[in-house]
């Protein structure tokens, strides 16, 4: 099974790779944002627990992202693998879900970090605002602030994979074919 963690800080890229990656490799996209939407929109016990606690503006706690991905996975059984997007973000999270994929027989099998120097994210994020009319891609401050929160809360991942030997840095600058290719040699090189 192909597991893999799709890292990068806003504006990387992540969302156009993974939707190339998931159509070559026949992959389930696993993002926590989707799934936190969807659990809550069919009511489930997790997502009324969610929703409560989304509700009073507080995070959903990791225990109940991890119950809500291991549902996701069991549902999904037949799978060739999944993407993981926007989880783990914390080396508790990345425990935990190595813990909870060990309970089912599989694992992570890599990590991949679209790297891009924060200038030219800050530029793709400013167009993308121009494009989207997103309010948090129209304001340099927010955007370079939102690359520092990430770089500051995800960068220990690294670490945690690099120590598992699964860590693979690509370049996330040039044209989507080429990023694309780049991607798809570390995840042949591995598979």
């Amino acid at each position: 099974m192909l597991n893999i963690v799709l890292f990068g800080p806003p504006g990387a890229g992540k969302g156009t790779q993974s939707d190339l990656l998931i159509k070559k490799y026949s992959l389930v996209h696993l993002s926590t944002g989707d799934i936190l939407r969807s659990e809550v929109a069919a009511g489930t016990k997790l997502g009324l627990e969610a929703k409560k606690l989304m509700d009073a503006g507080n995070l959903v706690p990791d225990e109940i992202v991890i119950g809500m991905i291991s549902s996701k996975l069991d549902a999904n059984k037949d799978a060739k693998g999944f993407i993981f997007d926007g989880f783990p973000r914390t080396t508790t999270q990345a425990e935990a879900l190595d813990k909870l994929l060990s309970g089912k027989n599989t694992s992570i099998s890599m990590m991949l970090a679209l790297e891009v120097d924060d200038e030219e994210l800050i530029k793709r994020l400013l167009n993308r605002g121009k494009l989207s009319g997103r309010s948090d891609d129209a304001d340099a401050t927010i955007i370079a602030n939102r690359i520092s929160e990430y770089n500051k809360k995800t960068a220990p991942l690294k670490d945690y994979y690099t120590k598992q030997g699964k860590f693979f840095s690509v370049k996330g600058v040039g044209s989507i074919e080429e990023i694309f290719g780049s991607l798809c040699e570390k995840i042949d090189s591995k598979s």
